[in-house]
């Protein structure tokens, strides 16, 4: 069933792009573009640092410490602290990316990461102040409470879940077989380099394929010519929220109602998010039902909170 249903997505998009190559062809410039402007110079040194931190080592030290300060605060072990703060700072997919590699790596247990790499996956505030509010909605002054009706629901998520499920207090220690089998760090700094290069482009370049893909799908969507506009930006947005957002802006709703789908556009991330997270925790094996479980949860936080905020502060 689940290759069946593939099979006629990809022979949609096949279709689609025989018989409207011109809007195909724009759809699929303006991903690559968003890719290759955005994600890339942002992400790609982030993603090689962070390999290299992971392999040397380099964050046990400064984790410990900051966790004795923050254990009380958030239910994290010292190894998901980076993690945390990276999904947070520099937008998904890196959150989740990190959280897996450290799983890989024996230096989180399974059940961390599978609490933590649906919570620290989120938009970064880069792209939400900058894309979202100043380029789209032409609302800068928005940043603070955009940020807080975004970040607040999941970290809420997270600490409720860690509390209700094993809390982890302290640095996870690795199995005796796993630490058998790593050759000692300090000998191989250049190997780490190499292949840390390596992995970021291999790990971009992979984002750039999705991008690319569901900037098509959204389009599709977009030009559907029974929906009304309203729906043709939500459906386009929950393909992809760049064009979503984008589409939404020009529109002549009231700017309450296109700041409320904005805020719920972005806090879902789109199935482009949900399919270039999938990609980066595959080897890790965590639940993307868990994933999708708190992206929704944590989106109908952030539509109410907006809601709330939209009618006490009279922008509806």
């Amino acid at each position: 069933m689940k290759k069946i249903s593939y099979l006629i997505v990809f022979s949609i998009l096949i279709l689609y792009i025989l018989f409207f190559p011109g809007p195909a062809i724009a759809a699929a410039s303006r991903g690559l573009v968003l890719w290759y402007t955005q994600m890339l110079p942002t992400l790609l040194p982030f993603a090689i640092i962070s390999y290299i931190f992971i392999q040397t080592g380099l964050l046990q030290g400064p984790g410990t410490l900051l966790h004795r300060f923050l254990r009380h605060i958030l239910p994290v072990s010292a190894a998901g602290i980076y993690p945390l703060a990276a999904g947070f700072l520099f937008g998904f997919p890196m959150g989740s990316k990190i959280t897996a590699h450290l799983v890989e790596e024996d230096q989180m247990s399974y059940e961390e990461g599978n609490r933590l790499f649906s919570v620290c996956n989120n938009i970064s505030p880069v792209f939400i102040s900058g894309f979202i509010l100043t380029s789209s909605l032409k609302a800068p002054q928005l940043r603070g409470v955009t940020l807080a009706l975004l970040y607040l629901p999941p970290l809420f998520y997270y600490v409720l879940s860690a509390r209700t499920g094993r809390r982890h207090t302290g640095t996870y220690v690795p199995s005796a077989d796993s630490t058998k089998k790593k050759t000692p760090r300090s000998q191989i700094n250049f190997k780490i380099i190499d292949a840390g290069i390596m992995n970021g482009f291999e790990t971009l370049t992979r984002l750039g394929g999705y991008i690319m893909l569901f900037a098509i799908f959204s389009q599709m969507a977009a030009g559907i010519p029974w929906l009304n506009r309203p729906l043709s930006c939500l459906l386009a947005g929950l393909m992809e929220i760049t064009n979503g957002i984008d589409l939404t802006a020009r529109t002549d709703l009231p700017f309450g109602v296109k700041y409320l789908m904005a805020v719920g556009l972005t806090a879902f991330g789109g199935l482009s998010g949900l399919a270039q997270t999938a990609s980066m925790v595959k080897g890790a094996g965590f639940s993307m039902k868990s994933y999708l479980t708190e992206k929704i949860i944590c989106t109908a936080c952030s539509l109410l909170l907006a809601f709330c905020y939209m009618h006490l502060s009279a922008l509806g």
